[in-house]
């Protein structure tokens, strides 16, 4: 059924992601327990990083295009992030941290767009949204044994972080090895007129790709950072000790809906299990906003696992249909960079709703832009089937 560039590709993500995951839940902890830092730095940090993360991944696709090769890329990319480690692991002050982090989402912001035009140059069109889904599967299951992975060894070694960062760099060459060794270059003809070399102005795709950036990135907006969900869970009464369960259940969902979700899509069409996605996305918000019962917070979570395996692949499959075949990085980076950075604001109004107005008042934003982005996208999907109709 897939590819194997697909099935490597999901490989590689889930052993990075194992690797990734061995860290990103420590970094804090590491930062404020043993480097010292306030929580400012640890906030500056972690900014920094994404944001370079995200700017990052229009250029790299925009170069992979341009050069017509994805897979040394994407190894690059990789191989960042591996050296990251070590520089970690051996961080004596924030400012090396800093740098580790810097190292590691450069990686991240390197690889994303070639891998995931690898992923829709190796996937026939009919099957598109099921190899993203086991894509999103793998990748996710990652962030399910890299925590498990991390809290363990901690446990074991007497709170030893560094030993875990040292640790993670296993999972991390894996994922270079099977990037070098068993992923097949998709081959592109040499581009020689200048007109036709891509370039970073959105006239190169059409209306339905602007169109489709704009609800994305209204839709980001009330996509605040997951901590909120984790923050309303302990304040509705979930004990700290089982809050990570919580978290790892949606992940778990999530995981295991990816690739369904994907089948579904393929089958009776992409945009519409993007629109049920954006609609679960708004009454799950609802939910978190209204309810004070911890019961329903397990449920509302799991139901936020299943609304990211109806929307993070899909939306990328989807994505791969209306773009064109030369410009697929390009549009790739475009759509994460668009997304990327509208996460930066969307904290930034969900936290000052949360500190000013209330806590019910950062989910209630995220389901109203929810529900606007539905129906943009619904009048979306009428403007294309009126465009289709007057074409025929």
């Amino acid at each position: 059924m897939f590819n194997k560039n697909v099935v490597i590709t999901g490989l590689v993500s889930f052993f990075m992601d194992v690797s990734s995951e061995m860290i990103y839940p420590l970094a804090p902890l590491f930062l404020a327990n043993v480097i010292g830092a306030d929580k400012a730095v640890i906030g500056l940090i972690e900014g920094i990083a994404e944001s370079t993360a995200s700017i990052l991944k229009i250029f790299s696709g925009w170069l992979s295009d341009r050069i017509g090769r994805r897979k040394w890329l994407m190894a690059a990319g990789y191989g960042l992030a591996v050296l990251s480690r070590p520089v970690m692991a051996a961080s004596l002050s924030w400012h090396e941290v800093l740098a580790a982090r810097f190292i590691d989402r450069a990686g991240k912001g390197v690889r994303t767009a070639p891998r995931d035009a690898i992923i829709s140059e190796s996937t026939e069109p009919a099957y598109l949204a099921r190899a993203f889904g086991l894509h999103r599967s793998m990748d996710t299951m990652g962030a399910v044994v890299g925590p498990l992975a991390a809290f363990s060894m901690l446990g074991l070694f007497q709170n030893d972080y560094r030993l875990v960062f040292w640790a993670s760099m296993i999972p991390g060459v894996i994922a270079v090895l099977l990037i070098i060794f068993f992923i097949t270059e998709i081959s592109k003809k040499a581009r020689s007129p200048a007109h036709e070399k891509p370039r970073l102005i959105l006239m190169r795709f059409n209306w339905r790709f602007r169109l489709f950036m704009v609800i994305s990135a209204i839709f980001a907006l009330g996509n605040s950072s997951d901590a909120f969900l984790i923050l309303k869970a302990g304040q509705i009464g979930i004990r700290p000790a089982l809050i990570p369960i919580v978290y790892l259940t949606f992940n778990l969902i999530y995981s295991l809906s990816a690739i369904p979700a994907g089948m579904a899509a393929d089958r009776f069409g992409k945009k519409r299990i993007i629109l049920s996605g954006f609609i679960l996305f708004a009454f799950v918000y609802y939910g978190f906003a209204v309810t004070g019962d911890t019961r329903t917070v397990w449920l509302l979570f799991a139901l936020y696992g299943i609304f990211m395996g109806l929307t993070e692949g899909i939306q990328k499959a989807y994505l791969a249909t209306i773009i064109p075949q030369d410009f697929k990085a390009t549009a790739f980076g475009v759509y994460n960079t668009v997304v990327g950075l509208a996460m930066l604001p969307a904290s930034i109004i969900g936290g000052w709703l949360w500190d000013h107005i209330s806590p019910s008042a950062t989910f209630y934003f995220g389901s109203a832009t929810a529900a606007i982005s539905a129906a943009l996208f619904l009048a979306f999907i009428q403007a294309v089937k009126g465009r289709k109709a007057v074409d025929a």
